[in-house]
């Protein structure tokens, strides 16, 4: 175990270098001049060489990638040039927003596919299996831009279930302020009882988590729906209805255990998906969140912004997938022992 622990942690290190290093490079060949924006737009030629200097644009580019990694052991990030406040501050009071966004829309992925992936294939060439085919297909092709404009116009326009932008009712803040404990609004809410707050964080957390956890979902129905059909046709499946086990033990207590096992590699790729996603949802609703922070970085030309929090993603997701990995190895014996089948 701790060999595989340990080469998964090599991986994941060796990874985020690669990042570290692809991200600082694009991020300076993008057109622009950060000083120019650092100084603003009323300025004298003295003042922008003053700034490139103290930026560090005026060294060799292998210099400031070695200086910017050196930094980057020390926990620092940079400034960013909008503001001029630490990328770090920035990053940390953004991310605890994206995070919970991709948590509750890989649960309603998780919630709502596994069981429709079961039905579906419990009910194989059914109307309801020819229905959760469709949108397992459709799920994955459909745009998110234009998914979550559907959702604005359905759910918040014409029927006015839910509020269109933001993370939480400004009126709710004045009245009942939100005390910061996990960064999470929904847990924060649960946490210090305050209900109003927690009612209203969750209608902001619906359309774009909906939206979010779309294609997600589709592709948890399809692999659960493979799994489970799989998994029927195994001998010990065969075995069990031929000793008379009813067939709701059979597939819950034991069909559905092993089929799960792909659905858990699953959870590792949804997460890299919404993470990326992220950057679209956060803008179309107006989410406070790192995916429209990078949106920000890039039309600003902010290059310690867009590196920072490319790090922070690139980190959350390597770190979520080595988690996966690790209840992989405890679920499934062939990763304990290659040489064992089934």
């Amino acid at each position: 175990m701790k060999k595989y622990i340990g080469k998964r942690l090599a991986y994941t290190l060796l990874v985020l270098f690669g990042v570290c290093t692809i991200t600082f490079f694009v991020s300076r060949i993008i057109p622009g001049d950060p000083a120019t924006m650092w100084v603003g737009p009323k300025h004298t030629q003295g003042q922008l060489d003053a700034a490139r200097r103290e930026l560090g644009l005026d060294r060799p580019l292998m210099i400031q990638y070695l200086s910017y990694m050196g930094n980057l052991l020390k926990g620092d990030l940079g400034v960013f040039i909008r503001t001029k406040q630490p990328v770090l501050e920035e990053v940390s009071r953004r991310y605890g927003a994206t995070f919970e966004l991709v948590s509750v829309s890989i649960l309603i992925a998780l919630i709502l596919g596994i069981p429709l992936g079961v039905i579906s294939a419990i009910r194989k060439d059914k109307p309801i299996d020819h229905g959760s085919r469709a949108f397992s297909i459709s799920g994955v092709a459909m745009p998110v831009f234009w998914l979550g404009m559907i959702l604005q116009i359905t759910l918040h326009g014409n029927l006015g279930w839910f509020p269109l932008q933001g993370r939480i009712g400004s009126m709710i803040l004045i009245d009942h302020p939100l005390t910061n404990i996990t960064g999470f609004y929904i847990i924060d809410a649960l946490l210090t009882g305050n209900w109003p707050a927690f009612v209203s964080s969750i209608k902001y957390m619906a359309l774009p988590a909906l939206t979010m956890s779309f294609a997600s979902l589709a592709i948890v129905t399809r692999i659960t729906r493979s799994s489970m059909l799989e998994v029927m046709r195994e001998d010990y499946v065969q075995t069990a209805t031929a000793y008379g086990v009813t067939r709701r033990t059979i597939l819950y207590k034991y069909a559905l255990k092993n089929a799960l096992i792909p659905t858990i590699t699953i959870i590792g790729l949804a997460y890299g998906l919404m993470l990326g996603g992220s950057v679209m949802v956060e803008s179309i609703f107006d989410w406070p969140g790192l995916g429209s922070y990078i949106v920000l970085s890039i039309t600003r030309n902010d290059f310690p912004g867009i590196v920072g929090s490319t790090l922070v993603f690139a980190a959350t997701y390597l770190t979520i997938n080595l988690i996966v990995d690790l209840i992989y190895f405890f679920v499934d014996p062939r990763i304990k022992h290659p040489g064992r089948r089934g």
